[in-house]
């Protein structure tokens, strides 16, 4: 994990850590006149009436005041996101917005366009052609000059926006807006009828959670609303993650994505959105969504997204089946059991307990004594170990199916989200992570309707009492160790501990997953009898 301490938000209209206020860019002036006139001046007041009331409804002959409205209906929440109360937010229109960015949220950055928009790999900017008339204000609310560009924003499309050093890794996008006269002619060599989504795989793209945390559930969160009629245009992109989120990112756009850098062609698009929204730690927070999507509904993409893989293998086991079942009755019909006790089984039900191991840092020791115990109380037990190369598609077929999963905190408990609502999740805490176990996996873990069981180690569970003195604040006051700073947590906590469970203390843990699933069984075999 890469950050363990709960960052500040800062409340509106506070100074922020970098020295100065969140602020939210519009620019669309207001004007007012309202000193008394002298009738002499009749003639200019009329004029100058006039002029102003082009101001006011021109903008609507021409389709601008669905700007106007989304700057109004835009609401920060508690956590310092920003919701759209529209029933779809950054909706496609026809439209001309020019280029409107809100940076008041903490985590992220957004933008979106209206218009006649291009993406220039080679200078890294997305630029917007507005037709005449250019009723554009500046940032001090009069009216531009004669300059060819309107206005012109930066953004890192990364949502981790407070977190400088892997910021300073993301690659800066220019937006601009630009005159467009009728008599110019601005190339396009791929034109599309639907907007883009634009964002990065830069950052701490490579490990497991954040993929997920930073990237693909805010790009759900972001483009679900469009139902698939979307490009995603990516910058910083990889060719294995498109690889590896192929099943996923096809249930979320009819296209394939852009490479935006790798990309030569000049795109054109009707609207885009750049930057992606997030509302917490896996997790989507229905109260910001239209519809009221929540993790759940994200968990359903991951079943239609993973079933066709999952189906196709339950056929491959049936037929493997079906094949050894025939060749034992051929060969040795006296020495097998009855056919009907081969077909249902012989043994009662187990549940299936997942453990998720791990190699090097914060593994278990006494691994296999765990296993063995989990056995006895009657799991059947099987255990992953996931890698780069492990395909999410084999993680999620056996995590779906399983009925409990444990697992030390790290990166790969990310998998959670591949359990099934109402199963049981175990989440074994080492010395110096509590407080990043229960905000970055124990409450999404609860938000998606698990069973959530958090086992904290003693010290002497931990590798480190053996290390330290017994009084040393390593074992005594790890929060005063991670005040420090995250360098201190990273190499104490995270990369020089591992553990010895205390078996008798932890199979009271084991004893209530186990406990919990017989009695899910026995409710849902009453509401649904065979």
């Amino acid at each position: 994990m890469v950050k363990h301490h709960r960052y500040h938000q800062p409340r509106k209209g506070e100074e922020d850590d970098r020295g100065y206020y969140p602020n939210f860019v519009l620019d669309w002036g207001t004007t007012g006149y309202n000193k008394r006139t002298k009738r002499k001046l009749l003639p200019l007041f009329l004029l100058f009436s006039l002029l102003s009331c082009s101001l006011i409804f021109v903008p609507q002959l021409f389709s601008y005041s669905e700007t106007l409205s989304f700057l109004y209906s835009l609401q920060l929440g508690n956590d310092g996101t920003i919701t759209d109360d529209r029933a779809e937010p950054f909706s496609s229109s026809t439209s001309n917005e020019g280029l409107v960015c809100d940076r008041r949220a903490f985590r992220y950055d957004t933008c979106s366009m209206r218009g006649d928009i291009r993406i220039l790999a080679s200078s890294s900017s997305v630029i917007n052609y507005l037709p005449p008339p250019f009723l554009f204000l500046d940032k001090n609310g009069g009216l531009p000059g004669e300059a060819e560009e309107l206005q012109h924003e930066k953004i890192k499309p990364y949502t981790r926006k407070w977190e400088t050093s892997v910021m300073d890794t993301v690659h800066e996008l220019q937006l601009i807006v630009k005159k467009n006269h009728l008599n110019h002619h601005h190339k396009c060599d791929v034109r599309h009828s639907v907007p883009a989504v634009i964002f990065s795989t830069g950052g701490y793209t490579g490990n497991v959670y954040h993929e997920f945390n930073d990237g693909i559930i805010p790009l759900y969160i972001t483009s679900q609303h469009f139902k698939k009629k979307v490009v995603f245009v990516v910058s910083e992109y990889h060719y294995w993650w498109y690889g590896k989120y192929w099943d996923i990112l096809s249930h979320l756009s009819d296209y394939p994505p852009i490479d935006f850098k790798g990309d030569p062609r000049t795109h054109c698009f009707p609207e885009a959105i750049i930057g992606l929204k997030i509302h917490d730690e896996l997790t989507v927070n229905s109260s910001f969504m239209p519809g009221n999507e929540s993790i759940r509904d994200f968990r359903n993409l991951l079943d239609k997204a993973y079933w066709p893989r999952i189906r196709s293998q339950i056929q491959e086991e049936e037929t493997e089946a079906q094949f050894d079942l025939e060749s034992r009755l051929v060969l040795s019909p006296s020495s097998i059991l009855p056919l009907e006790e081969v077909v249902q089984g012989s043994k009662k039900w187990k549940p299936k307990l997942v453990i998720i191991s791990r190699e090097g840092s914060r593994a278990i020791s006494n691994e296999a004594a765990m296993v063995k115990l989990a056995e006895e109380i009657g799991f059947q037990v099987d255990i992953l170990r996931p890698d780069s190369s492990t395909l999410l598609a084999n993680m999620y077929s056996v995590l779906n199916s399983s009925d409990a999963m444990i697992g030390v905190h790290g990166a790969a408990l990310t998998h959670l989200l591949f359990m099934r609502p109402g199963t049981v999740f175990i989440q074994v805490i080492p010395l110096g992570t509590d407080w990043a176990a229960q905000n970055y996996y124990g409450e999404p873990a609860l938000k998606l309707g698990l069973k959530y069981i958090a086992y904290k180690i003693l010290p002497i569970e931990s590798s480190l009492y053996y290390k330290y003195d017994k009084n040393d604040p390593v074992l005594t006051d790890p929060e005063s160790v991670n005040a420090k700073g995250w360098q201190f947590t990273k190499k104490t906590y995270l990369e020089g501990q591992n553990i010895q469970l205390k078996l008798r203390r932890f199979r009271k843990q084991l004893d209530r997953a186990y406990e919990y699933t017989i009695a899910q069984r026995t409710r849902k075999h009453h509401q649904n009898p065979q």
